[in-house]
C-alpha cells in the first residue's frame, strides 16, 4: 500500500529505484489511512515518504529517467521452467498470504532450511477492482525473502524482520517475481535475509531484511 501511494505521488518522469520500510509494530486488519509527503525535491532525484502511522513508514528514492542515455546492461535471472509448488508452513488459519499468492520453487521450499529460489505471483489484487502495478507486484513478493530462506527451526526460534529495503535497477516486467534468498545469523541474535530479485526477463534488483532472532519461550508442564 505504501509503494502504491508513492507511485501515485511520484512527479512525472521519475521512477522509484529504492524503498526502505521501517516496521514499528504489526499492521492490523482494519481500515488504514496512508499519508505521503515530499522529503526532498530535485531535478534528477526526489525523496518521498509514505506511512500508515503508527505501524509502518517508508522512504522512497526516485530518479529521473531519459530514453537511450546509456546502453542496456543486465544480468540473467533464474529460469521459471521446472519451478514447482511446495507445501506451505502449517498455520492455524485458512485465509492469508499463502492463499493470496501463487508460489513455485526452483530450489528449496517453505519447509526446508537454507537458501531458496521461488517465483511469486499475486492471485488477488491489492485493491479490489485495480490491476496491481509491476512495482506493487515486486513489493508484495519481496517481503518473503526471510520466509523462504529460514535457517532455524521455526518451532524453537523467532526470526522477525524489522525492516525491508528494495533496490530496483530497472522497471519490473510481467506478473511473476523471483526471489533468490539466503539468510545469515550471528550468535548475538541479529540476522540478515539477502535476496536477489528477478522477473522472467532477468535480474531487476535486490532486497534485504534485518532480522531480530530469539529463542521462543517454552512452557514447562505444571510450571
Amino acid at each position: 500500500m505504501l509503494g502504491r501511494a508513492v507511485e501515485e505521488a511520484a512527479p512525472p518522469g521519475l521512477r522509484v529505484v529504492r524503498l526502505t520500510y521501517e516496521i514499528a509494530r504489526p499492521v492490523p486488519v482494519a481500515p488504514l489511512t496512508v499519508t505521503t509527503s515530499v522529503v526532498r525535491s530535485g531535478r534528477s532525484v526526489t525523496v518521498l515518504s509514505a506511512a500508515v502511522e503508527p505501524f509502518m513508514r517508508c522512504t522512497a528514492l526516485l530518479m529521473r529517467t531519459s530514453p537511450s542515455v546509456a546502453p542496456s546492461i543486465g544480468a540473467p535471472g533464474p529460469s521459471f521452467e521446472g519451478a514447482l509448488e511446495q507445501p506451505f508452513f502449517d498455520v492455524p488459519y485458512d485465509i492469508g498470504y499463502h492463499r493470496a499468492m501463487e508460489v513455485r520453487f526452483s530450489s528449496g521450499s517453505f519447509l526446508a532450511l537454507g537458501p531458496s529460489t521461488a517465483w511469486f505471483r499475486m492471485r488477488v489484487p491489492l485493491v479490489a477492482g485495480e490491476s496491481p502495478s509491476p512495482l506493487v507486484r515486486v513489493l508484495v513478493a519481496a517481503d518473503s525473502g526471510n520466509g523462504i530462506s529460514n535457517v532455524l527451526d521455526f518451532s524453537r526460534f523467532l526470526f522477525v524482520n524489522a525492516d525491508l529495503t528494495v533496490h530496483l535497477a530497472r522497471h519490473p516486467d510481467g506478473e511473476w517475481v523471483c526471489l533468490e534468498s539466503a539468510t545469515s545469523i550471528s550468535p548475538d541474535g541479529i540476522g540478515l535475509a539477502d535476496t536477489a530479485l528477478s522477473d522472467v526477463s532477468g535480474r531487476i534488483g535486490r532486497s534485504a531484511q534485518s532480522l531480530f532472532v530469539a529463542p521462543r519461550k517454552t512452557v514447562v508442564p505444571g510450571g
